[in-house]
């Protein structure tokens, strides 16, 4: 039983009524009618649903009939909720076609909907159970009126262990959606903040030097005939500009996908932007193939990041940067003997994350590729961030 459980139970059972008897009560007396709708209904729809099977229409019959039951599956656990006390979520909604990628994915998803289906056995089974509570209740109301809290109790309690058995959400399986919508957010945000920092940058920096040393040639080309010694200083100035503007693309260009990854790889690539930074890094990449470009370019960016962090923020000596695969997992480890501090969440400290935004960023980021994201970094003792990304091959 959960926490949230123990907190709506009810009260011990004694043999004076009380509220949360009398609800049980109330429950167990509306068992009756309730099964009979949901009993009815689901054999009147599986039945139409199977003789319409072998036409087109039956599988479209069958999605709306679960769809109902899903809807009966809310009313129940929603007379459970104010009778019983019993605190179960609802399930996530189904995509629409739209989400689902069609008509026909859309179509089979709803059919083997387990929530529908599960629904469908809860009120398969509800009438002889229905019909025995009702009867034990009402009887009991009159010839078992000593005994009679300690017997709905028990009955209720049983009621309680149906409905969150049939009628509670799988909770691996809402976990995992839940964690995929929100990687998919994640996605989509961390993809609009790259493309608004590229913009930004290409704005500030590589274009407003071109815009300058296109001007500065032109004013060097109209005075090339009256002034040549200005022009030629001008055209040296705007040669200088190019050098820069050059750079600040490379740089720009090594930030998206740098040219050494795509060329040679994790352990090459991983070296150059180790030799970047201000203290000794030692890298050791174990890898005999190549993951997916995606999950190589993830595990680059947390180890440039982290890296870049290391000189900015640790008051290190040292570092270490390891890569390596085991089994379905790539495994990511960047420790140095810093100050220690760094925090996923909270105030700022040093080490291989500024703490705060800065590693809950890049945990974002691997979490959104189904990928974890631990920070150990007690004060005064150095960082160690270990990250595993799902393994796929190139290809």
């Amino acid at each position: 039983m959960t926490a949230n459980d123990q907190a709506s139970a009810p009260p011990p059972v004694r043999p004076a009524f009380d509220g949360a008897t009398w609800k049980e009560i109330a429950h167990l007396l509306t068992n009756l009618p309730a099964a009979l709708i949901g009993f009815v209904y689901t054999v009147v729809m599986l039945a139409t649903a199977g003789g319409l099977a072998v036409t087109v229409v039956g599988l479209p019959v069958l999605l709306a009939g679960l769809r109902l039951s899903r809807a009966l599956g809310v009313l129940e656990r929603a007379r459970a909720r104010g009778l019983l006390g019993v605190r179960i979520d609802e399930p996530s909604p189904l995509p629409g076609p739209g989400r689902s990628g069609g008509f026909l994915p859309w179509l089979w998803s709803g059919i083997k909907d387990p929530v529908a289906w599960r629904t469908v056995l809860f009120e398969l089974v509800r009438l002889p159970w229905g019909v025995l509570t009702f009867s034990i209740a009402l009887v009991g109301l009159f010839v078992l009126w000593p005994v009679l809290p300690y017997v709905v109790r028990v009955l209720a309690n049983l009621d309680r262990a149906m409905v969150r058995g049939l009628l509670s959400p799988s909770d691996g399986l809402e976990r995992r959606i839940a964690e995929l919508e929100s990687g998919r957010g994640v996605v989509v945000d961390t993809a609009a903040a790259d493309l608004r920092r590229i913009e930004r940058d290409l704005h500030d920096g590589a274009q407003a030097r071109l815009v300058a040393l296109a001007m500065g040639l032109g004013l060097a080309k109209e005075k090339l005939a009256e002034d040549p010694e200005g022009a030629a200083a001008m055209v040296d100035e705007a040669h200088g500009e190019v050098k820069l503007a050059l750079q600040e693309l490379r740089d720009l260009a090594r930030g998206i996908h740098p040219a050494v990854l795509t060329d040679r790889g994790l352990d090459a690539a991983l070296s150059s932007v180790a030799a970047r930074c201000v203290v000794p890094v030692r890298v050791a990449v174990r890898l005999e193939e190549r993951p997916a470009e995606a999950i190589e370019g993830i595990a680059y960016f947390v180890v440039s990041e982290l890296l870049q962090n290391v000189s900015k923020h640790a008051g290190a000596r040292g570092a270490e940067v390891g890569v390596w695969r085991e089994g379905s997992r790539l495994w990511v480890r960047v420790a140095d003997d810093g100050r220690g501090g760094a925090r996923l969440a909270g105030a700022a400290g040093g080490g291989v994350g500024v703490g705060g935004s800065g590693l809950a960023g890049l945990a974002e980021r691997v979490r959104a590729v189904d990928g974890g994201f631990v920070v150990e970094s007690p004060e005064g003792a150095g960082t160690v961030v270990v990250a595993d990304l799902p393994w796929r091959g190139r290809g």
